[in-house]
């Protein structure tokens, strides 16, 4: 990918095994990859205040979980991009695996009775998480992360395509446009791995505000925060219906999407 250090800069040499095309240290002195980092505020505030509307809505801790766990995962990611340090690698990767284990817990216990815990799928997840983390931590390559995080995902759209298809079709808008964000993200990332030296090259001829749209891994982060987003909204839409409340979508400013569930009177 980048060059191992464009610049000098605040927190000195790479020694995270990845570098993301953004040039090193353009921007900002203090921060390695300037775009890479403040586009990760979409993957902390949402979840934030979602984590907040969960609580005073009285639903379900495992959906502060979600939330904290995407916030967690923004925050890591910001640390990773800014100083470009392989334990901030980790602090942004590991969140990746753990908070997504969250996410499936969450979807394939939708349509379960409210009391009780699904100690079993707790113990599988667990093992899982456990077992990736030792294997990446003596293991230091890339592939195996994005790999294990795959299987996640590829999980998660499995379940949500059965539920729009055979439980809840209604959802389906809010489903496929989860995906369908995530998806379009996806393919801004491996643009971006694949084209770098193309997009670096284009990036010396540009105003640098013109530039900054080029940075397709940030466009990665404001993607797929928005698409995992939505997907704790379908995940937490289904449970509530299942349930019997009543949720409503709502937009903050007339264009942020927040869900409040207001329970059934004689529930």
């Amino acid at each position: 990918m980048a060059p191992a250090a464009d610049r000098p800069g605040y927190w000195g040499r790479p020694t995270s095994t990845l570098d993301w095309c953004e040039e090193n240290y353009s921007v900002s002195f203090y921060i390695a990859e300037f775009w890479n980092t403040v586009s990760n505020l979409i993957l902390i505030l949402p979840p934030i205040y979602g984590a907040i509307q969960t609580l005073r809505d009285g639903l379900e801790t495992r959906y502060v979980f979600a939330y904290v766990g995407l916030a967690a995962v923004g925050i890591g990611s910001w640390c990773f991009h800014m100083t470009l340090q392989y334990e901030m690698q980790l602090l942004d990767e590991l969140p990746m695996i753990y908070s997504c284990c969250v996410f499936v817990y969450c979807l394939y216990e939708c349509s379960k009775q409210k009391a009780g815990l699904n100690y079993f799928l707790i113990f599988i997840l667990l093992a899982f998480s456990v077992s990736v983390t030792t294997v990446y931590l003596q293991w230091k390559e890339p592939i195996f992360h994005q790999v294990m995080y795959g299987i996640l995902v590829a999980v998660l759209v499995l379940r949500s395509v059965f539920i729009v298809t055979c439980v809840y079709p209604w959802l389906r808008s809010l489903a496929y446009t989860s995906l369908s964000v995530f998806l379009m993200g996806f393919l801004l990332w491996n643009a971006d791995n694949i084209f770098c030296d193309t997009l670096r090259d284009a990036r010396q001829k540009m105003p640098p505000v013109l530039g900054a749209v080029t940075q397709f891994h940030a466009w990665w982060h404001i993607l797929t925060g928005l698409g995992s987003y939505l997907h704790i909204l379908f995940s937490l839409h289904t449970r509530s219906l299942y349930l019997n409340h009543r949720p409503k979508v709502k937009f903050i400013c007339g264009m942020w999407p927040v869900i409040c569930v207001e329970p059934l009177k004689n529930h």
